[in-house]
């Protein structure tokens, strides 16, 4: 279909400076406004000799700035011109708004984690936290976490890892909350080697304890009824080495059912020196729901 008005004009048009033709020479430098100029090739050129237009490739070819004639020009032939029409398949500047992703040649991952670097690649960011996963879980047995399981990393990719969960409820009333690690991708969990530090205020009574027990996070009483979640934010430090003990912290909020409101800060240590590579979050028994979310920092 035609255009209705004026035809849109593509490409970079330029009319050389006008060249003085010295006997006995074939090749000359083309110019714009004193300064030199490479065409994309002698096809996006037109050339006049002595009112004539000339041939690409066989009457004139180009390199870089200098045209060279088929023959040698003698005094009196006359450059009329030479226009240079530029890349007539250029687009041009496309409109605001107009580039899509698909559209760009830069190489990585092209997502909401990502963005684009100075040398045209797509990275991710190299500091803050980084969402991997989130599970909304209804009635499950357990919350698990597993390294290339789901899109799931857990390894050297991020120096630490912080779970969070909110709107924690129990299928059964006033249970525990505990995450427990595994070191074979969650073919099974550790239920031993965790020690750890929590405090506790209920109600404005405090408590600390130092002890031994299954999981790295133990947050107790959690009830099931209207308004009595829990929430959380667990913290694991280097969890990939498999040289060093791994540490974690944590703290929550729970609420009994007893109109108790519990508030806990743990930390501890793992005493095991294998990678770990998946996590799992459940109640001491019964069915967990709630809202989980993975994130990474390097």
């Amino acid at each position: 279909m035609a255009y209705i008005g004026k035809t849109p004009t593509i490409g970079n048009f330029q009319v050389c400076d006008a060249i003085s033709v010295v006997n006995g020479q074939a090749a000359y430098t083309m110019q714009v406004s004193s300064v030199n100029v490479s065409p994309e090739s002698a096809n996006h050129m037109l050339v006049s000799l002595n009112g004539i237009l000339q041939k690409p490739g066989s009457s004139f070819t180009v390199s870089g700035s200098t045209i060279t004639f088929a023959s040698n020009l003698v005094t009196g032939d006359v450059i009329d011109f030479i226009q240079i029409l530029g890349n007539v398949l250029d687009l041009g500047v496309p409109s605001d708004s107009t580039v899509s992703l698909a559209k760009l040649t830069a190489s990585g991952t092209k997502d909401a984690t990502t963005f684009l670097r100075g040398d045209n690649t797509f990275a991710t960011p190299s500091s803050g936290l980084n969402l991997i996963k989130t599970v909304t879980a209804s009635g499950a047995s357990s919350v698990e976490f597993k390294n290339g399981v789901s899109d799931v990393v857990i390894d050297s990719t991020y120096s630490y890892y912080r779970i969070v969960g909110f709107n924690i409820t129990p299928s059964e009333d006033d249970r525990n909350i505990f995450i427990q690690f595994s070191t074979d991708a969650g073919s099974s969990y550790a239920s031993s080697g965790y020690y750890t530090m929590i405090h506790r205020n209920t109600d404005g009574t405090f408590r600390t304890d130092l002890n031994s027990t299954g999981s790295a996070l133990n947050m107790n009483n959690v009830g099931n009824g209207t308004n009595e979640e829990g929430a959380f934010e667990f913290t694991v430090f280097n969890p990939s080495s498999s040289s060093h003990f791994t540490h974690y912290q944590s703290m929550g909020t729970t609420r009994n059912s007893g109109a108790q409101i519990q508030f806990f800060e743990m930390a501890g240590v793992y005493e095991a020196t294998s990678a770990i590579d998946a996590f799992k979050i459940a109640f001491s028994s019964g069915n967990i729901s709630g809202t989980f979310k993975l994130y990474g920092i390097k």
